[in-house]
């Protein structure tokens, strides 16, 4: 017999301690720990997937961490924040000025995970619940893409998508730790920034995390 699955945002707020995220010192995040229980969350629920939202990702820390040292790149504009995960990239774009954040996430679990981060941090934040890949780009002035290069499949599509946005006028920007599928010959290196990766534990501070315009 399956376990009862608990409310999930009863279930983060008690088993995810809420500490400042690596490299963004400034944003907190409820984040896994050894003792989180998420394998509670994997039995009692079979759609539960790979638990990304749960964990620092590098492009997304990249991300965090340029938006706020360069706001004019969101400051008064319109910004997703796609494949959002935990939402650190998005509530940075808030905290930085942007006038209406989207976080999107295919993951229902990243989705509360985004709500409750941007709630510890002050900020308001839309969330979408979705694969916005496959369709046309919404209505912002600004795309926010980390870690959206991680296989070989979802970077097929992640190039696809961003290049459509290109083509409606749509800034956007690559956070990434250098993975096998990035589309190099599209990318711009604009910053990087020491920091870990998915998978890490603690932070690795001899990383590199980039930050790539997509041309």
């Amino acid at each position: 017999m399956a376990a009862a699955l608990p409310d999930l945002t009863t279930f983060i707020r008690e088993n995810f301690e809420l500490t400042a995220a690596p490299s963004v010192p400034e944003i907190r995040i409820h984040k896994a720990g050894p003792k989180s229980g998420l394998w509670r969350l994997a039995e009692a629920d079979d759609a539960f997937g790979n638990p990304y939202w749960a964990y620092h990702w590098g492009g997304g820390l990249a991300l965090a961490r340029h938006v706020p040292d360069h706001p004019v790149v969101v400051a008064g504009r319109r910004v997703l924040d796609l494949g959002a995960g935990s939402g650190i990239v998005g509530i940075a774009a808030a905290k930085a000025g942007a006038r209406h954040v989207v976080a999107a996430d295919i993951d229902p679990y990243a989705i509360t995970a985004i709500r409750l981060n941007a709630e510890a941090n002050g900020v308001m934040i839309e969330t979408m619940l979705g694969d916005l890949m496959a369709g046309a780009p919404p209505d912002v002035d600004v795309v926010l893409a980390g870690d959206t290069f991680y296989n070989a499949e979802v970077a097929t599509q992640a190039a696809a998508f961003l290049g459509r946005c290109l083509d409606k006028g749509i800034d956007v920007l690559v956070g990434d730790p250098g993975r096998a599928f990035l589309p190099r010959e599209r990318l711009e290196l604009v910053a990087e920034y020491p920091g870990g990766d998915f998978g890490d534990g603690a932070q690795d501070s001899a990383r590199l995390n980039a930050v790539f315009a997509f041309r």
